[in-house]
């Protein structure tokens, strides 16, 4: 018999997902922001993309330290370090007076957020012994993680319609003080009784693995095809195998790679990912259909975005349900095909379908995700020993953000081929503004601004059907990804029970 949680211990979960929100909103709070403090700073364009790129390169990459430290000091202690370092940068972030400050202070405040996200869930591992109470408390945590992602452009906007940039930065600062006064309280504390001497080596070879891998993703997804990236790919690639081989030879490495050998934990893992690569995908193709070819300010694209939240919410409540009554490969599985649905349904809009479609396959697309990704992180937690459950929720952060550079990447790129196949650009154009045209959607629309009226609304038109075109092709492609994976999970996980999948509790 397993305890049940107590009301101490639904606080503390407040705690948690108060805590995972500002890291998820501090990947996009900044949309808006960019023109401020442009204006501001003066930044070049490298360093632009600096300020914007290094918070979640750095949360990446030290996921996977961070989370194996939080197990050997313990979880509730590297949290409010963490929370202490996220709010000093914040503050440093909002009254930064050059790019490079600001730049440092993105950098600290990723790192602050790598001790965060793997510290809470965690922290979940041991605070909800009962399976029920912990996919309950899982399904909240996802949802207070995706939701930040989704409001962070629209808090964003918000402020700046009544403050100066900085206070999209200065948001945190409250939310860390209540943190750090509340999580004593309510927080209990848990560190591996025997948890063997910390390997620096190979956490820095985790980080010089991971941030050169997705640098390169990132950068192959805007389009970048020069030597730089394929080599950051390969460095990365090489540099995580002596990874893997340096765990292998420890006797207290940071990734117990004997997680892997278990069927449940290494599907669940993968799933995670795929589903990420779903997401982003959708992301990016549902925010440029909005903007560019419906029209909608960045502001109104944002909020228009809100109502596939539901479906989320809708799926991370139903998986919760649902997985006392139907087994992990029909319900993962299941999840997965309702993505995929969703995607079919997205994929027949046109420039002149307007919001239904997109509504609708958006929503059966994120209902389908919230299924899968409640019962696929209960998996990674519930069959990882509690004293590497820091590890387990690293590796799974971990995977999201590989599978959201890869959907970015991979969908991204498929789309831009169809595009630039597809558009056509009037005779006569400089040779930049043709070549910015073909190059995205929205350079067409920038050059459709400056064209005569008798040819703009033609090629507008065309430029809008081009994208679509590619957008169609791309969803068809991920449905099919989604396909297969659901195929493979119901296969790989056919076996397993609904009591077989609490394995340490």
């Amino acid at each position: 018999m397993t305890a049940k949680a107590s009301r101490k211990d639904w606080f503390g979960l407040a705690v948690l997902v108060l805590a995972c929100l500002l890291v998820s909103m501090d990947m996009s709070v900044l949309l808006y922001a960019i023109p401020f403090l442009s204006e501001d700073l003066t930044p070049s364009s490298t360093q632009l993309l600096w300020i914007i790129d290094i918070y979640g390169f750095l949360l990446a990459g030290m996921l996977i330290t961070m989370g194996s430290l939080g197990d050997r000091i313990g979880r509730r202690k590297l949290l409010l370090g963490g929370a202490a370092l996220f709010g000093l940068a914040s503050v440093a972030a909002a009254f930064s007076t050059s790019p490079e400050l600001l730049i440092a202070s993105r950098a600290l405040l990723g790192i602050a957020g790598a001790t965060l996200a793997p510290s809470t869930l965690a922290l979940i591992r041991n605070m909800f012994t009962d399976p029920d109470q912990r996919r309950t408390a899982i399904g909240i945590w996802t949802g207070g993680f995706g939701g930040g992602v989704m409001i962070g452009p629209i808090v964003g906007g918000v402020l700046l319609e009544h403050f100066w940039w900085g206070s999209v930065f200065l948001i945190n600062v409250p939310v860390m003080v209540l943190m750090l006064v509340l999580a004593p309280l309510l927080l209990p504390e848990f560190t591996d009784p025997r948890p063997g001497r910390f390997d620096l080596v190979s956490a820095g070879l985790s980080l010089a693995a991971v941030l050169p891998i997705i640098w390169g993703i990132k950068e192959l997804a805007a389009g970048a095809s020069d030597w730089r990236a394929i080599a950051a790919l390969i460095a990365g690639l090489a540099v995580g195998v002596v990874f893997v081989q340096r765990q292998r030879s420890q006797a207290d490495p940071l990734i117990d790679l004997n997680l892997f050998a278990g069927r449940r934990f290494s599907t669940a893992i993968a799933t995670t990912t795929v589903t990420q690569f779903a997401m982003m995908g959708l992301a990016f193709f549902s925010s440029q259909y909005l903007q560019s070819v419906l029209g909608f300010s960045p502001l109104a694209a944002a909020l228009w975005s809100l109502p596939t939240m539901i479906g989320m919410f809708a799926g991370l409540a139903l998986g919760g349900v649902l997985a006392t009554k139907v087994r992990p490969a029909s319900l993962m599985g299941g999840g997965l095909a309702i993505s995929a649905a969703g995607y079919v349904v997205f994929s027949f809009s046109t420039p002149d379908s307007g919001l239904p479609l997109l509504l609708a396959g958006g929503g059966l697309m994120t209902l389908g995700m919230g299924v899968v990704t409640v019962l696929a992180t209960e998996v990674v937690l519930a069959t990882a020993p509690p004293e590497r459950a820091g590890a387990a929720s690293a590796l799974s952060e971990t995977s999201t953000e590989f599978g959201g550079a890869l959907g970015m990447a991979v969908l991204g790129t498929i789309g831009a081929a169809v595009y630039r196949s597809a558009v056509e650009v009037p005779a006569g154009l400089p040779a930049e503004a043709a070549e910015a045209a073909r190059d995205t959607l929205g350079g067409a629309v920038a050059v459709a601004a400056n064209l005569p009226p008798e040819v703009a609304p033609g090629f507008l038109r065309g430029a809008h059907e081009a994208f679509t075109d590619g957008m169609s092709v791309t969803m068809l492609i991920g449905a099919g990804v989604l396909l297969v994976a659901a195929a493979l999970v119901a296969v790989l996980l056919r076996q397993v029970s609904l009591s077989r999948v609490e394995v340490h509790g």
